[in-house]
């Protein structure tokens, strides 16, 4: 097989995406029919492996097809609250539920057809990702503006019945899907056997609203009840012998100034990637590590820079490593968000220019400066959502930057390796 040629089939199984190649190559003897530039129809015949990367073939595009977007109108979508002028990948709206069972990505099953459905039950692809929002049909077309996004919720059923697990988000806009509405939601997804999780997260409010849907954010006493709704709850299932199943993410316990809950809270952290005990776990194993390390009198300056979010937490992490060790000097930035607004707290949607401009105005001079990964694209692209680079940062401020891991443990060996000379 040389580049150009198009694969066609596996052991007589229709290939048209990542999903069939890497189901149907997964047998001990494969043999693989392709069409060669020249547009003939070649065989060929080799072992299969469980690892289909270990086979060699490499294609035009990682799907092997086109990303499926969105076709929902959701009143609070995040890229619809974009600016103008950024670049264009920012723009495009997923819900591919390929991208769901390969890199956790969330789905709202609105545009999966028959065929897609039967493939996701024949196939087990399991876990499914699904954003639900609310389970009152109306209400979801209410909030997605698409007549399929009430329909849609029947997969669910089907999905369980079929014994794929189903990782549920709920998006909570206040006054329109939490209260009532949220405890509805929670009692009916429970009754699915296939829900394993359900992760309720507060809308993200950006500055860039003009000409859609009244939203706010939630005030410190509404995410309040959020969280004690959801604990009601799982206090219920508790008493009847069942163990939690909704969580509300760490965003709420900010909202509202309240302590994050110890790891028991959160059990195997079934919903991490969505914000869901992320800063509980990065405190623990941070703690964890520094407890267990042997002090010693290395000499450690640098600063960290963090959205608002993570800021007090960082704070806290620094102040307990330079009590350990006496020789270091940890300055943590916290930097506000003027692209997107004051409401958007996180450090992976701050841009490259107020990363700039909000540590010049704090009095940072220069040195070694850790970075979260998430601010930046990617580790091999390193720019900023405003396109501003690594370089152009490291430049600007005098700064010799390191791209950290903020896992806890990432951060501990980034904290523990950056001796000063």
């Amino acid at each position: 097989m040389r580049a150009g040629d198009i694969l066609l089939s596996v052991n007589g199984n229709e290939i048209n995406d990542v999903l069939d190649y890497r189901f149907y190559t997964r047998e001990e003897k494969l043999t693989l029919a392709f069409q060669n530039r020249k547009g003939a129809i070649k065989h060929c015949r080799i072992r299969g492996d469980e690892d289909p990367d270990a086979l060699g073939l490499q294609f035009e595009t990682y799907l092997m097809d086109r990303h499926r977007s969105c076709k929902n109108k959701c009143i609070f979508c995040f890229i619809d609250q974009l600016p103008p002028g950024m670049r264009d990948s920012l723009y495009f709206k997923d819900d591919d539920s390929r991208l769901s069972f390969l890199f956790g990505n969330y789905i709202t099953l609105t545009n999966l057809t028959e065929h897609d459905v039967e493939r996701i039950i024949s196939m087990h692809i399991s876990p499914i990702n699904a954003s639900v929002h609310t389970m009152d049909p109306e209400l979801r077309v209410q909030m997605m503006k698409n007549p399929a996004a009430g329909t849609s919720l029947s997969l669910l059923r089907r999905f369980s019945d079929a014994g794929i697990a189903i990782n549920a988000q709920l998006v909570l806009c206040p006054g329109v899907n939490d209260g009532e509405a949220l405890s509805f939601s929670l009692s009916q997804l429970a009754l699915l056997e296939g829900v394993q999780s359900i992760a309720a997260v507060p809308v993200g409010i950006t500055r860039y609203r003009d000409g859609l849907c009244p939203l706010r954010p939630f005030t410190s006493a509404e995410a309040a009840a959020v969280i004690d709704r959801i604990d009601a709850f799982n206090a219920q299932r508790i008493t009847e012998g069942k163990g939690s199943l909704a969580y509300p993410s760490d965003e709420f316990f900010q909202i509202c100034g309240r302590e994050l809950p110890g790891p028991a809270y959160y059990g195997d952290y079934p919903q991490l990637e969505n914000g869901v005990g992320m800063l509980t776990l990065t405190r623990d194993v941070f703690t964890d590590a520094l407890t267990d390390a042997v002090p010693d009198s290395e000499k450690r300056v640098f600063s960290l820079a963090t959205g608002r979010a993570a800021a007090a937490l960082m704070r806290s992490l620094a102040q307990a490593f330079c009590e350990k060790y006496p020789g270091a000097k940890i300055t943590v930035y916290e930097i506000e968000n003027r692209f997107f607004g004051e409401h958007v707290t996180v450090a992976g949607l701050l841009t490259g220019r107020d990363v700039i401009d909000g540590l010049l105005a704090q009095g940072f001079s220069g040195g070694l400066l850790l970075l979260p990964d998430v601010m930046f694209k990617s580790r091999q692209e390193r720019i900023f959502l405003d396109d501003v680079t690594e370089e152009d940062a490291a430049r600007a401020l005098n700064a010799e930057i390191r791209i950290v891991d903020c896992s806890g443990e990432g951060l501990f060996d980034v904290f523990f390796e950056s001796v000063t000379s």
